[in-house]
């Protein structure tokens, strides 16, 4: 077979030589070379041994993840749920010390005479200013012959009373409230005792 090389007398020309070997051994020789490029570019299969380590990491970074995935949905939820109550509970303050206002407003309505046109324009802005605090969660602690809680009421007077059952709110001196669902302040009661028990 003849070989060729560039004409060094011209760019586009080659000269062929002849070197003796046939066209199938320089096929040979060259499907060789390809084999052993292609072997030396391969990698070769990880034995069980080797792949064992690969996939307990696998495992752990898998484990990792979903654990680190749940701690933040947790976080999440918490965040929203710190925010909604901040919004919920976020006028108590205000309201706790409108409260004097509201008992001051009781009061003065017990002793106005009903009827009269200062009774009606008192119990007017009382109801105003009570239906607003009511639209932004304010309830009030305010029923008598109920059995006494200790959780919403707040007892400062017992009367011997066999003919009520034992522990029951018989008069609410000062209103207590809640804002939604938390207690803003309990209500002072006079509980009667002697009684039945409930």
């Amino acid at each position: 077979m003849d070989a060729t090389r560039p004409n060094p007398d011209d760019d586009d020309t080659y000269i062929i030589e002849d070197t003796g070997e046939s066209v199938e051994e320089i096929e040979r020789e060259m499907n060789a070379a390809a084999q052993e490029a292609a072997a030396a570019t391969e990698q070769p299969e990880p034995s069980a041994a080797e792949a064992r380590p690969v996939d307990d990491e696998t495992a752990q970074l898998r484990d990792r993840y979903l654990r680190l995935l749940a701690d933040f949905e947790n976080f999440r939820r918490r965040g929203e749920r710190e925010k909604a109550d901040f919004y919920k509970y976020a006028l108590a303050g205000v309201l706790k010390e409108l409260l004097p206002v509201l008992d001051n407003f009781d009061r003065s309505l017990e002793h106005a005479e009903e009827g009269d046109d200062f009774h009606k324009g008192v119990l007017l802005i009382y109801k105003q200013l009570f239906d607003v605090l009511q639209k932004h969660g304010l309830k009030p602690i305010d029923e008598v012959s109920v059995p006494f809680d200790p959780n919403i009421h707040e007892a400062v007077i017992r009367e011997e009373d066999p003919a009520v059952p034992s522990h029951t709110v018989t008069a609410v001196l000062q209103k207590g409230y809640f804002l939604h669902d938390r207690l803003l302040r309990p209500a002072m009661v006079k509980v009667a005792v002697g009684g039945a028990e409930h």
